[in-house]
């Protein structure tokens, strides 16, 4: 009888194993899943990744910069959000649609701003859609900003599941970032206390949990850690106490529009309630990262983390310090375009590997596109960035930035062109030009477009040859007086 039970035993126990074998094999073979955290006004130095002395306690997203790949040049590819995210949906420019502003944002100073389209066309292919021609599941959650109306929403543009997605750049109703969030692409009301973040983690995960079984594409597009700065109160005491026994100015001047005049810049992380914010919000990718690898999903799996501009650093609070970087959101400078880029592709990126290959938001389309073995025909400006996460470098490409508007947070109408180590800052009010060398000059203090004539006349005709290409647009006249045409 026991001899029996022992091989009724042996039995089950190797059919078991052939069958989790079997099911990883299926796993494997099967198109990756997509999982993005995209943070809004997250800086490129508010990561412990990226700044061995970050005031804020980031361990989930450092574990994960550990087990992928780091990227120290990756970009936005503008200096507000939802050009960003549209370039992140798209692949393409935010400047061949006009999308070149926060959407509805027209704000004028000395100039009129450029013609803003404050929608992402109808037309353009989203990645969410794309990846349905390979039957993937898409969930979206969190902040959307690319449209007025329902049309525009996730769940129009490729999108199975939307929670919390719609037209609002910020969680401006209800209790914001506390429930009830009366938000109206959230069917289901949280209780009172529950935490946004927290919240859009939990419906990532049951999108997961209930998608193990086929490749997916979850968005999880974090309303933080932008404004209204509020936080848990049981972490905002935690960084209260952290920030009584730091010492040193916190705020120094800075360059404003027409560098006469002095503004203010936040130089030290000490914000109590903008930490709180930021390690709530990794909390929530680490709630996310666990169930991937309950649900078996890990090794299959590519993760990307990233942020859609700079951090907030002159203006509304500023609650963060991007140093050594210059300057913030809404500015063309690398405090407002450099981001956090962490990405991890089981079997293509080595753990704990660093990248100095200058990406952009634009490729994050091709690349997922390539990794799920999409094809697609119509023309996009990003490109497939394998070769670098293969730890080998990319073909040699400039990077543009065109920001035709005065920025909430101080910034100056410019462009922007990076090559290599060098990069050209144009000001559009003028046409003054600006060349700084990143690899000696990361702060970008020194203008050595005097030194380099030459080069800085290069760069800039390229930049001028690429506003031609996408029809860019720019400041108009006001009150008479006309600015300065390229």
């Amino acid at each position: 009888m026991r001899r029996e039970y022992m091989n009724l035993y042996s039995f089950v126990s190797v059919a078991l194993a052939l069958f989790a074998v079997m099911n990883v094999g299926a796993v494997a073979d099967r198109s990756p899943n997509i999982l993005v955290f995209l943070v809004d006004d997250l800086g490129y130095m508010d990561i412990g990744a990226n700044n061995p002395k970050c005031f804020y306690d980031t361990p989930n997203i450092d574990k994960l910069a550990k087990s992928g790949m780091r990227f120290t040049d990756g970009y936005a590819a503008n200096p507000v959000c939802s050009p960003t995210r549209y370039s992140f949906m798209t692949g393409k420019y935010p400047t061949r649609v006009r999308a070149t502003n926060f959407f509805p944002g027209k704000r004028a100073c000395k100039f009129k701003p450029a013609p803003l389209n404050s929608i992402m066309p109808l037309e353009d292919i989203t990645l969410a859609q794309i990846l349905k021609q390979k039957n993937y599941a898409t969930f979206f959650a969190g902040k959307w900003h690319l449209g007025p109306s329902k049309e525009y929403y996730p769940q129009n543009r490729g999108f199975d599941v939307n929670i919390g997605g719609y037209h609002r750049g910020g969680p401006y109703t209800g209790k914001k970032y506390f429930a009830p969030f009366k938000n109206p692409e959230m069917e289901v009301e949280s209780p009172a206390g529950d935490h946004l973040p927290d919240r859009l983690a939990r419906e990532t995960v049951e999108f997961i949990e209930q998608n193990k079984d086929k490749p997916f594409l979850a968005y999880l597009s974090f309303y933080s850690v932008h404004a209204p700065l509020i936080g848990r109160p049981d972490l905002v005491k935690k960084y209260k106490q952290r920030a009584a026994k730091i010492e040193g100015e916190e705020f120094a001047d800075e360059e404003q529009v027409f560098g006469k005049k002095p503004r203010r810049v936040r130089v030290l992380q000490k914000h109590a309630v903008y930490a709180a914010m930021v390690e709530a919000m990794d909390q929530a990718v680490g709630k996310v990262l666990k169930q991937l690898k309950e649900s078996g999903l890990t090794d299959n799996t590519v993760v990307v983390f990233t942020s859609d501009n700079g951090g907030l650093s002159t203006s509304e609070g500023s609650p963060t310090s991007n140093l050594p970087l210059r300057g913030g959101k809404g500015w063309v400078y690398e405090g407002g375009i450099r981001e956090p880029w962490i990405v991890r592709y089981p079997g293509v990126t080595k753990p704990g590997s660093v990248s100095d290959q200058i990406i952009c938001s634009i490729d994050l389309f091709p690349t997922v596109a390539a990794a799920a073995g999409v094809p697609f025909k119509h023309k996009i400006d990003g490109i497939d960035i394998m070769p670098a996460l293969k730890g080998g470098a990319l073909s040699p490409r400039s990077i543009f930035w065109h920001y035709p508007h005065y920025s909430n947070q101080g910034g100056f109408p410019g462009g922007a062109v990076r090559q290599g180590d060098f990069k050209l800052v144009e000001r559009y009010e003028d046409g003054r030009v600006h060349l700084y060398n990143l690899k000696e000059d990361i702060g970008e203090r020194k203008d050595i477009s005097g030194e380099m004539p030459e080069l800085a006349g290069k760069l800039r005709k390229q930049l001028h040859g690429w506003y031609r290409e996408t029809d860019a647009q720019f400041l108009q006249e006001k009150g008479g007086e006309k600015p300065w045409r390229p």
